[in-house]
């Protein structure tokens, strides 16, 4: 830390002068906001979807296997292929849609809506969801039938055999989106107990919108103003944003020992891993695979990190 000339490949602006192209440090030209994690979750979040969606794979198959010997004992005639297509072709569908009860219940978790905005999006994600599950099976049926039967699948007629998948669609999805809404709670409880458990792990409140997210400051490699927002670079790159004021936040992250590098700028000291003179008295701090910006006009800040 003690040599100014640490360079690296990346390349750095904080507070350009006009007419400069490059993009903002710490963006590396990426959007930000809350999508800087897989597909916008959490580490917990993907920890309760993916043990939810394991449950209802299990479940899934059990009832599967159930069905088919089933008919197998009620109607021998139809032996054990026809069976196993209707209810393999089911099962395959309902386990890739099972991404529209999961959605919903993400979206539940973190806005915590009242009922009367709730109902509206489970309605249209049901009708979705029994849309997507009868003709994929259907579809699948079909394939499989010219494939191995020697013949066509015949579905029946729509207006009766539709609101029959129907009734049991709308069963499924409830079912799934209990699963997956508890599965959710419960790794966010899971979450909140073992930041607390853990001696000297200090965390932060960021609140997302309606979302709360809770993260280890550790975790927090610098906090820039974004408008009317703050936003968070986290390690693991998300980007999650704050309705507050960068001024309103230096105080608290001062407790972590944050300090303000830049009229936009807040910086987590323990994160540094390196600083690069930019002239004039400016310098690029680098944290990992992002950069801040660190002002002349904030000499406390430069010998705080060189120190």
């Amino acid at each position: 830390m003690k040599n100014d000339a640490t360079v690296v490949t990346r390349t750095a602006a904080g507070g350009q002068e006009p007419g400069d192209q490059r993009p903002p440090a710490g963006t590396n030209g990426k959007p930000t906001g809350t999508n800087g994690a897989l597909f916008g979750l959490s580490g917990e979040e993907r920890q309760g979807l993916g043990r939810a969606w394991l449950l209802g794979v299990c479940l899934i198959a059990c009832i599967a296997v159930v069905n088919v010997l089933t008919l197998r004992h009620d109607a021998p005639r139809l032996g054990v292929l026809g069976p196993t297509i209707w209810e393999g072709s089911s099962a395959l569908v309902t386990m890739t849609i099972f991404a529209i009860p999961a959605s919903v219940a993400v979206w539940t978790t973190r806005a915590a809506p009242r009922w009367w905005q709730a109902v509206p999006v489970h309605l249209v994600a049901v009708v979705l969801y029994s849309v997507l599950h009868v003709s994929g099976f259907v579809a699948l049926r079909k394939l499989a039938y010219l494939a191995f039967m020697g013949g066509p699948y015949h579905f029946g007629p729509l207006s009766t055999e539709f609101p029959y998948e129907f009734r049991k669609d709308l069963m499924a999805y409830g079912l799934a989106s209990i699963i997956y809404y508890l599965s959710l709670r419960r790794s966010a409880h899971e979450a909140a107990a073992q930041a607390q458990a853990t001696p000297g792990a200090a965390s932060f409140d960021i609140r997302d919108g309606a979302r709360l997210v809770r993260v280890p400051v550790s975790e927090i490699l610098a906090v820039r103003s974004a408008g009317n927002y703050a936003e968070f670079l986290l390690a693991d790159g998300r980007r999650p944003l704050m309705r507050s004021s960068l001024s309103a936040l230096e105080t608290q992250m001062a407790e972590h020992r944050f300090v303000r590098t830049h009229r936009s700028w807040l910086v987590n000291p323990a994160r540094v891993t390196g600083l690069r003179p930019e002239g004039s008295g400016d310098y690029a701090i680098e944290l990992g695979a992002v950069e801040a910006p660190l002002s002349r006009r904030f000499p406390h800040a430069l010998a705080m990190l060189r120190g």
